[in-house]
């Protein structure tokens, strides 16, 4: 396992690490429940710099766009883009963020896959420039921009899906408005030796508490956010993912991205499958494989699945027939030989609280 810039931070916090993407994570520090509830409160503290951080000469948006279906050339600078890396048939190689900046584009990429990433990347003719010197913490939750403004003026006029950049103690920051949580917050970009002394200064804000992996799961899955992995990969599609929306109005009329015509088939037709949310009842909760049933017949499987701290009950994603992916439709999943009763529902399971209007 390869240590992370914050390694040292996290074990004299006393953080249970486990293997994930190649790296010695956090999964927690006093507790799931705590700290996702926690997150919701107040603010809680990531560390994501298991995540890929990519530079691409601004110039190559044109070449970027023929691996991916968002609008890239028309990206406004300090402008986030939620995309799609796809593969020739249409599925899904990774989800990924992509801002303009003055001076080039930045990619942020999944952990796992980075690699893979990069090499399609690179295949394609793009010039990417892999930063292992930066490292990426997130500040999620209702008082992440009080926390977040005391320490780096400024902060508090972006909005959601902007980014800029700022300075700390002489480091230049590149901070966005965005996150996994369903909470407003930031991702921070920072150098990477510089990310300990950050961490600690935002950490010594009574606000802030370090959260790990297991409440960022629970908190993205409350939220209705997919993870690449196990809600998406390369046999799924943007439309069976219900995340259309990020193939952008020129893209779906121009084309020109991998499987363009099938895709644009696909959403006319409606896709075999769709990713739904599940109300499950009871308390038992139904993880990743479990078989979702209309009936006696199996119709899905579900993705992710888990209790959810804020809501005091099970939820669920999962992908099944397109017949049985309406809102309110019955379903059953099997849990340790036994069905439980479950019910489709609309996502997200709650209500997000991003910040979209004002600033910058």
């Amino acid at each position: 396992m390869l240590p992370l810039p914050l390694d040292v931070l996290h074990r004299r916090l006393g953080a249970r690490m486990v293997s994930f993407a190649g790296y010695a994570m956090p999964i927690q520090y006093e507790g799931i429940i705590a700290e996702h509830l926690w997150t919701r409160s107040s603010a809680g503290l990531f560390d994501v710099s298991h995540m890929g951080q990519i530079l691409l000469p601004p110039d190559q948006a044109p070449l970027l766009e023929t691996l991916l279906p968002g609008d890239i050339i028309g990206l406004g600078e300090g402008v986030l883009r939620y995309s799609l890396l796809l593969n020739d048939s249409g599925g899904i190689r990774d989800d990924l963020m992509v801002t303009r900046r003055a001076n080039d584009l930045y990619l942020v990429v999944n952990g796992a896959v980075k690699a893979a990433d990069m090499a399609v990347m690179r295949e394609a003719g793009l010039a990417v420039d892999y930063r292992e010197d930066w490292a990426l913490l997130a500040l999620q939750g209702p008082q992440a921009v009080a926390v977040l403004e005391a320490l780096v003026p400024g902060v508090a006029a972006l909005r959601f899906m902007r980014s800029a950049g700022f300075s700390w103690a002489g480091h230049d920051l590149w901070v966005s408005r965005s996150g996994y949580t369903g909470e407003d917050g930031y991702e921070i970009s920072v150098p990477a030796d510089a990310a300990e002394a950050f961490a600690e200064a935002l950490l010594a804000d009574a606000r802030v508490k370090p959260i790990g992996l297991g409440a960022r799961d629970s908190l993205r899955l409350e939220a209705g956010l997919p993870l690449y992995g196990h809600d998406l990969d390369q046999t799924t599609t943007p439309i069976q993912a219900g995340l259309a929306y990020a193939i952008s109005k020129r893209r779906k009329a121009e084309g020109g991205y991998p499987a363009a015509e099938a895709l644009m088939a696909e959403l006319l037709d409606g896709p075999v499958q769709r990713r739904v949310g599940l109300a499950v009842e009871g308390k038992l909760p139904a993880r990743e494989g479990a078989t979702v049933f209309a009936g006696a017949l199996p119709v899905g499987t579900v993705t992710s699945g888990g209790f959810a701290p804020s809501l005091q009950a099970p939820i669920a994603m999962a992908y099944v027939a397109a017949a049985h992916s309406a809102d309110g439709s019955p379903l059953e999943i099997e849990v340790r030989g036994k069905r439980l009763a479950a019910k489709v529902v609309p996502m997200p399971f709650k209500a997000k609280n991003y910040v979209r209007e004002g600033g910058i």
